[in-house]
């Protein structure tokens, strides 16, 4: 397919925000090939689909910070209209919505990369754990050679035997 999406691609149009990974309304029109405008009158048409856990509209302080992550807009323009943002669940219900064939097609790429992305953080998340549990082994290991390294001190200081008081002594 000529015009297939690349999974790669669409990662990068995937943002953390507000504690959730989403993609952006004006990403998505584009990789739908449809006008913004017209990607969210069919979501406002069906906005039963679509609570707020699916979707939610950015802050005017959110796109402003974020605008420099996701450059959707020609240097020297502003936006007119608060961007939306788009979780895994809300990606997924636009397949129901937006039917044509390059939807579907896009629907499937963006599937694989969130999948592919929450495959990339298990992994990391599992390195992470190993690497925890070589720290506290080493951690560990540690204290033992420092106890070592302590007794083998304690050997090798000279034998500090009390000296003998000469004569006779009365207890």
């Amino acid at each position: 397919m000529p015009n297939q999406v690349l999974p790669e691609a669409i990662g990068q149009k995937i943002y953390l925000i507000r504690g959730h990974k989403v993609m952006i309304s004006t990403d998505l029109s584009i990789l739908y090939g449809v006008a913004t405008k017209v990607l969210l009158q069919a979501v406002k048409r069906n906005i039963e689909r679509f609570p707020s856990d699916f979707m939610f509209k950015l802050s005017w302080e959110e796109s402003a910070i974020s605008r420099s992550q996701f450059v959707t807009l020609k240097h020297g323009k502003n936006i007119k209209y608060l961007p939306y943002a788009f979780t895994e669940q809300g990606v997924s219900m636009l397949s129901s919505v937006l039917r044509s064939k390059k939807a579907i097609q896009v629907n499937i790429a963006i599937m694989r990369a969130f999948v592919k992305l929450r495959q990339i953080l298990s992994t990391n998340k599992e390195l992470a754990h190993k690497l925890k549990k070589l720290e506290q082994k080493i951690e560990k290991h540690d204290t033992e050679i420092q106890a070592i390294f302590e007794a083998i001190r304690q050997l090798m200081k000279p034998l500090v035997q009390p000296k003998r008081r000469i004569g006779f002594h009365a207890e």
